[in-house]
């Protein structure tokens, strides 16, 4: 999100939650994405606009729209490794739902995200691999602007990549395992 708003997309943000030990450049995020299921109709103020949406409220986008979506793929592991530090952080309860069983659960929902994503004609979609993303910033940043079909400023995208904020990884080996 912080790339292509750096680049020059605005973000609808009702900066609720601001930058933290978790997300140190903060989170670009509405608190209205998070309840799609229950209403959707504020989308209208978000035309020609970036919306942060989780994968589980994409099924809720309503069809009067067309959509560009930019899908960030991430490592399993890495994704539980970092939900369990926060919620560590943030006193709240881990959870009884082991690891593996959780990737389980996510890599059966992510492949009906994909299949569904697919499926609409109203919507576009670039995945995009976020190892990728801090490897090799500029061609990320060149396919998102050709994407977006704007002209974007593709070095503000590149400067908004910070590798160092990398912080939940896994072994190299692993890499490979990717959710879709």
């Amino acid at each position: 999100m912080r790339m292509v708003s750096l680049g020059g997309v605005p973000v609808v943000t009702d900066n609720q939650r601001s930058a933290d030990e978790d997300n140190l450049l903060g989170y670009f995020e509405d608190e209205r994405a998070k309840t799609l299921h229950r209403d959707n109709s504020w989308l209208g103020e978000a035309v020609g606009k970036a919306v942060k949406i989780i994968s589980f409220q994409l099924r809720h986008l309503p069809p009067t729209y067309r959509y560009k979506v930019i899908f960030m793929l991430r490592n399993l592991d890495e994704v539980l490794a970092s939900q369990r530090k926060m919620m560590e952080r943030r006193g709240e309860p881990v959870g009884d739902v082991e690891d593996d069983k959780m990737k389980r659960i996510f890599q059966k929902h992510l492949s009906e995200v994909k299949k569904w994503l697919a499926s609409q004609e109203n919507i576009e979609t670039l995945y995009v691999d976020y190892l990728r993303a801090l490897e090799d910033p500029a061609s990320v940043a060149r396919e998102v602007k050709e994407f977006l079909g704007l002209d974007l400023d593709a070095e503000k995208m590149v400067e908004a990549v910070d590798p160092s904020l990398y912080r939940q990884r896994v072994a190299k080996a692993q890499r490979k395992d990717f959710h879709i």
